[in-house]
């Protein structure tokens, strides 16, 4: 979640200084603030196994209330002027959205290296690319890594995920941008 919430902060700093600071700040907030609450309480009051919402059956209602909040954020942005990469960055979560939720109704693909590779992709439209694609690679790897290890996921589901999240927001930048 913590990408989710710093994502659209350096995005709108980078490209808009204090600015887009301000509309990243928007979007971190419904887009992965909210979200990360919605979680922690639900933990806490037994809604949820635990934060990785590991029992799949648990995550729709969940996804659906995360659907909504990106889609008001992107609503939000475009509605009161929002520059183009701060939209386009909210619209990337929405597009990995689309299409990691349908897979994960059927296959534990892994959210944590869609999004996370699909940061890498937005965060090389605005900062040096080839530095940030060598970290981002590795950053993706590790996490993929990370998630096998913990056995959350297999090599499969994390390779499919960051392919996922990569794909959908290079293809939303290319759209957008």
């Amino acid at each position: 979640m913590w990408i989710v919430i710093t994502l659209p902060l350096v995005v709108g700093a980078v490209s808009s200084g204090w600015t887009g600071f301000g509309w990243g700040l928007l979007s971190a907030a419904l887009c992965g603030g909210i979200p990360a609450a919605a979680i922690f309480v639900g933990v806490r009051k037994g809604w949820f196994g635990d934060r990785h919402i590991g029992d799949r059956r648990q995550r729709p209602k969940l996804v659906v209330s995360v659907l909504v909040l990106v889609v008001l954020a992107l609503l939000l942005l475009v509605r009161l002027g929002a520059p183009p990469v701060s939209v386009a960055c909210v619209a990337i979560m929405l597009a990995t959205l689309g299409v990691v939720v349908p897979v994960t109704l059927v296959w534990k693909i892994s959210f944590h290296t869609a999004v996370a590779a699909g940061a890498v992709v937005m965060l090389a439209a605005v900062l040096p690319a080839l530095p940030v694609y060598a970290v981002g690679a590795a950053v993706v790897a590790l996490i993929g890594w990370a998630r096998t290890q913990l056995r959350d996921h297999t090599p499969a589901q994390a390779l499919a995920g960051a392919a996922a999240g990569a794909v959908a927001t290079w293809a939303t930048l290319a759209i957008l941008l």
